[in-house]
């Protein structure tokens, strides 16, 4: 097992649980390019305004060892990954005799170092709750990973009180998110000590732009968060996920100033 996969996310300078903003993905929409400093790549100015991102294309197909080397030499060392477990894994083996494709993607990943914040696991939606093969696959996980990890299930039988503490037993906290298909997919689960937050877009997924009043909600959401939380802003398609992502960490800002 790699020790800096034991790495906890860090509090902030406060002493509070950390906060992270970021998107899915680190292209620059040249609609929003002046938010972000200039000079360097598309990475090296996301981290300069952002400080941890969600790679998605590690779901469609795997990156090298060393590219996730010279990603991680490209930011900050604050800076945090999040990386998507391939499909591979989950959509077609559907956590089924998966081993070698677990261990070869945590050896790459093993690249970003400390600076990998955490594991997703995103589940497609006709993969029912089987607490047996579950139970194998994180079993798998938990022998060769034991950093941060979070899950998101999309078929109704994981929000149930067994599905709870299946994610619960191995550490998983369960997204919270947008939009939701069921009432509690909306709201954190699973493990306790982190929350991670996926937002889509609403109501045309993908592509729409959260309003204002749903930000502000969302930054007393975080802020009342017991530890660590995690945003992700998965909106991308018109470029919405950098906007609500740079909104919302002015309102935190603003929200941090009047405690």
């Amino acid at each position: 097992m790699h020790e800096h996969f034991m790495t906890p996310p860090p509090l902030s300078v406060t002493g509070k649980p950390a906060i992270r903003i970021g998107c899915a993905g680190w292209g620059i929409p040249p609609q929003h390019a002046a938010l972000f400093p200039p000079g360097g790549g598309h990475l090296e100015r996301y981290a300069r305004l952002f400080d941890t991102v969600e790679i998605d294309s590690s779901f469609y197909r795997p990156h090298q060892h060393k590219t996730y080397v010279r990603w991680a030499d490209t930011v900050p060392d604050s800076f945090r990954f999040w990386v998507k477990t391939p499909r591979e894994i989950t959509h077609q083996r559907r956590l089924l005799e998966c081993e070698d494709s677990l261990l070869r993607f945590l050896e790459e990943i093993s690249g970003l170092g400390y600076k990998l914040g955490g594991i997703l696991v995103q589940l497609p939606p006709s993969l029912a709750l089987d607490v047996p093969s579950a139970q194998a696959f994180f079993t798998l996980l938990r022998q060769h990973y034991a950093g941060v990890a979070a899950c998101e299930p999309r078929h109704a039988s994981w929000f149930s009180m067994q599905g709870e503490k299946l994610l619960q037993d191995f550490r998983l906290a369960r997204v919270a998110a947008d939009p939701a298909k069921f009432p509690t997919a909306g709201t954190p689960g699973g493990d306790t000590g982190f929350s991670y937050y996926r937002l889509h877009g609403a109501p045309e997924i993908y592509y729409s732009s959260y309003p204002e009043a749903y930000l502000r909600q969302l930054a007393h959401t975080l802020q009342a968060s017991i530890g660590p939380a995690w945003c992700i802003f998965d909106n991308t398609a018109r470029g919405g996920a950098t906007a609500n992502a740079w909104d919302i960490m002015r309102l935190l800002d603003k929200t941090m100033h009047q405690d």
